[in-house]
């Protein structure tokens, strides 16, 4: 299936990260989507029920990566790339998760994934 459903530049306020400082605040995340969906069905219908709900994705990746509070940014998108397969039906994702301001030099640091089979 060559048809994506993209969010791009999602910010989630979590605990995140290895040190001890950074377990007692929060930091953003910014989060990009890419997932594979049927589109032309929507395409066709006009119809929300039969489209990716980008809002609700949106807000899973929020609530699961707040209660999951990862050390690693590996972690964080392991579990966010399952929990989204698993709960909207995606059968391929691409995730980024980057951590800005991690490093002083650098605009972000970050992982990048994919998953499933298009």
């Amino acid at each position: 299936m060559a048809d994506t459903v993209l969010i791009e530049g999602l910010v989630v306020e979590t605990v995140v990260g290895v040190y001890d400082w950074e377990r007692e605040v929060t930091q953003s995340l910014v989060i990009d989507l890419e997932m594979a969906w049927d589109n032309s069905i929507p395409g066709k219908t006009d119809d929300v029920a039969d489209a990716l709900d980008y809002a609700a994705v949106s807000t899973r990746v929020e609530s699961c990566l707040q209660a999951l509070r990862p050390k690693l940014l590996e972690h964080g998108a392991e579990v966010l790339a399952e929990t989204l397969r698993e709960e909207f039906g995606i059968k391929w994702l691409r995730l980024a998760i980057r951590k800005p301001g991690a490093v002083p030099a650098a605009q972000a640091v970050g992982v990048r994934i994919q998953r499933g089979a298009r």
